[in-house]
């Protein structure tokens, strides 16, 4: 499972002005990402707005990453819910021609217990044909994966090959990276906490900064691979605000903006998301243009 160690990055969905889907924008997020460095990349997660797209547009936008990154890195799609039986069914009814993983989230709001979160990730893991890599976010998702319950998940569900840990809590992260088996990855799902993560044990980020800053993001994470950690702290530390920025009033929103600046995309959401406000906008400006 080593294809998924390093950095991924879980890419953006433009969309043009009307909302549609702007695949030549898409196509040069894609250019922009494999160019900087990145290990792999993440196609429809949350930083991809994926609980905003039809099915129809799902397949559209997976088979054109798919066509576009040309095998040049792995590719993992998105696909949770909260809905054991329909997320099982998303992924028999998906084209996973040139796929390599599927990351799944914690399923939110019926806030299941950990028996709940146990049996949820098994039964997806026993009908996936790709290996699974699972996401824990309570903060978006009010439900966590407790250290116990992934560590069980990673034991006994040999499909199951990686956690994107986005709880925020290091005693947590740390207590998997001690009990998991050898080939078990704990991939920091947060990233100004990549260097923490990863000198505790952890295999990489998936990032959402990488989006408009791949090489920043890799030349951290690959200085953390070869045990660098003075050179990956001070990049981690340059890289402080702009994480701020990305968050500071919602993601997408935020690296959109980033990359509106850029001229990769629009900075283009969609409801009930909105853009950043003019206070962060102006911030962010300040730093892509250097004004």
């Amino acid at each position: 499972m080593r294809k998924f160690e390093g950095t991924g990055v879980a890419i953006v969905t433009p969309f043009k002005d009307n909302s549609e889907v702007d695949f030549d924008a898409l196509g040069r997020v894609v250019e922009h990402v494999i160019s900087g460095g990145v290990t792999y990349i993440v196609v429809m997660g949350t930083t991809g707005e994926a609980s905003t797209l039809s099915k129809k547009e799902k397949k559209s936008i997976l088979s054109y990453v798919s066509g576009k990154a040309g095998g040049r890195v792995p590719l993992v799609v998105g696909i949770g819910g909260n809905n054991t039986m329909e997320v099982i069914e998303s992924v028999k009814e998906a084209d996973l021609k040139g796929i390599d993983g599927i990351l799944s989230v914690t399923p939110y709001y019926n806030k299941p217990s950990q028996q709940g979160i146990f049996q949820h990730f098994k039964a997806i893991s026993e009908q996936s044909p790709l290996p699974l890599i699972i996401y824990n976010v309570p903060g978006r998702t009010s439900c966590n994966i407790s250290s116990d319950t992934c560590l069980k998940l990673a034991h006994e569900c040999s499909n199951i090959i990686a956690v994107k840990e986005a709880s925020g809590d290091m005693a947590q992260i740390m207590r998997v990276i001690r009990g998991k088996p050898e080939n078990f990855m704990v991939i920091s799902g947060d990233d100004m906490l990549t260097l923490p993560v990863m000198a505790a044990g952890g295999s990489g980020v998936i990032s959402v900064l990488a989006n408009a800053y791949p090489v920043e993001c890799s030349k951290l994470v690959n200085n953390m691979l070869r045990n660098d950690c003075r050179e990956a702290s001070k990049i981690q530390l340059q890289l402080i605000e702009k994480i701020e920025l990305c968050f500071a009033d919602g993601n997408p929103s935020g690296i959109k903006a980033f990359m509106s600046m850029m001229n990769i995309c629009s900075g283009n959401v969609r409801l009930p998301l909105v853009p950043v406000n003019k206070a962060v906008y102006e911030k962010i400006s300040k730093i892509v243009m250097g004004k």
